[in-house]
């Protein structure tokens, strides 16, 4: 068995990001949330665009009011009023002002905005009552936030909210965005059916395959359903075959241990894939292959639904995360959290119990899922959101500890 931070080193030595001369495309403004941005945007304009103010009030001129004290206001014509995108008609000249409103460009000659708090309006009149602190107090500068021609949004990045509100701000509405990789998906098992069929004894439901599915789609890839795959060696090889010429990545499910009817490996050596990993210290989910073709990446997966998670989770997503172009190494979601009860291991490899990561009193708890840690109980993970992990060599935790949790969805 591999150490965990072995496998990890090796994974990620084998994963290449995207190349943008090959896999860059373009997708309108809204397509492009959640995809990695595949070139470096910059913008022709200023941020702001022009001097404008950060507040309701008066646009003046420092000099005028610099002398306003309590016992002594300054009175100001007003010249014009400018709302917000209006352009100021008017030079400011000495002992004059503007009405101005948030985010309204600021006329020549003003250097200061005046709160409307701070002043007094009487028709054509205004008077300023408390003097600004210093020239300049609520100007937004032409080119304060971001000067032409800089970088502006770097290559690698995922595009969230307010990287699309920035790309809109720049009107770049086709984006330039990695190619979403492809992920197939295969499960291996004469046991298998899917959930449209009728049980039949001694059959389950291929629960893996809507589990997979849905984890790749939110890693950013793009899911190709193989569908279940009987324990016949030829069958096998073909679907194997198929999944590795559509696929940038596959993945399995089964067929990875040392029983009888498990042939991945052996398949994989006959297609020249590099086996690279075939167990890995951990628990849930010793039995994992990671083999490498051409171009291609393979992870075969336990069959355990709870396995098949873990491994995803701590192994696989962080490989599609780096395949789909994110300029840094991505790392599994780590948090850590106070355990409400004593959690236990035998120690022999890192282990992970799930269970429900939750606020409370100001801090983070972590409360195991009732009904025990059976690698193939699928049932009592649902509701769970996190995954704590006890390293190996350890083999309990006491309640109260701080504890490492590998997130698998938010906290609620």
């Amino acid at each position: 068995m591999l150490a965990v931070e072995t496998a990890e080193s090796l994974i990620f030595q084998a994963v290449q990001t995207p190349d943008a001369a090959i896999e860059l495309e373009f997708v309108p403004l809204l397509e492009a949330v959640d995809r990695i941005l595949a070139a470096p945007v910059s913008s022709e304009l200023d941020f702001p665009h022009w001097d404008n103010s950060a507040m309701d009030g008066y646009a003046v001129r420092y000099d005028d009011v610099a002398t306003v004290q309590a016992d002594r206001a300054v009175v100001l014509e007003v010249v014009e009023a400018i709302p917000a995108g209006v352009a100021p008609q008017k030079t400011l000249q000495p002992g004059q002002a503007a009405r101005i409103f948030t985010g309204a460009m600021l006329p020549l000659g003003a250097d200061t905005i005046v709160m409307q708090e701070n002043t007094q309006r009487q028709g054509d009149r205004v008077t300023i009552l408390i003097a600004p602190r210093q020239p300049g107090e609520f100007v937004r500068r032409r080119g304060g936030f971001y000067q032409a021609g800089q970088p502006l949004l770097m290559a690698g990045i995922r595009l969230g909210a307010a990287e699309i509100a920035v790309l809109a701000a720049v009107q770049c509405t086709q984006v330039p965005v990695y190619r979403r990789p492809k992920v197939a998906i295969l499960s291996t098992g004469d046991e298998l059916v899917t959930p449209e069929q009728p049980l039949q004894p001694g059959q389950i439901v291929d629960s893996n395959h809507y589990a997979l599915a849905t984890l790749v789609q939110q890693s950013g890839a793009e899911v190709l359903r193989l569908g279940i795959v009987p324990d016949d060696p030829t069958a096998l090889q073909l679907a194997m075959e198929a999944a590795i010429a559509q696929a940038d990545v596959v993945i399995s499910s089964g067929g990875v241990s040392v029983g009888d009817y498990d042939y991945v490996d052996r398949i994989l050596e006959e297609l020249g894939a590099t086996i690279q990993i075939r167990s890995i210290a951990v628990k849930p989910g010793k039995p994992l292959t990671f083999a490498t073709l051409p171009d291609k990446l393979y992870f075969g997966l336990p069959g355990n639904p709870v396995s098949a998670l873990v491994t995803f989770l701590r192994f696989v997503q962080p490989a599609l995360k780096r395949r789909s172009g994110l300029a840094t190494g991505w790392q599994p979601n780590f948090i850590t959290a106070k355990t409400d009860c004593d959690l236990k291991s035998d120690g022999k490899r890192e282990s992970y119990l799930w269970g429900k990561v939750t606020f409370q009193a100001g801090e983070l708890c972590f409360s195991p899922a009732a009904g025990g840690h059976n690698s193939g109980n699928l049932i009592n993970l649902a509701g769970c959101n996190g995954l704590a992990r006890i390293p190996i060599g350890t083999t309990a935790i006491a309640v109260g500890s701080d504890t490492s949790v590998l997130l698998m969805q938010g906290i609620v």
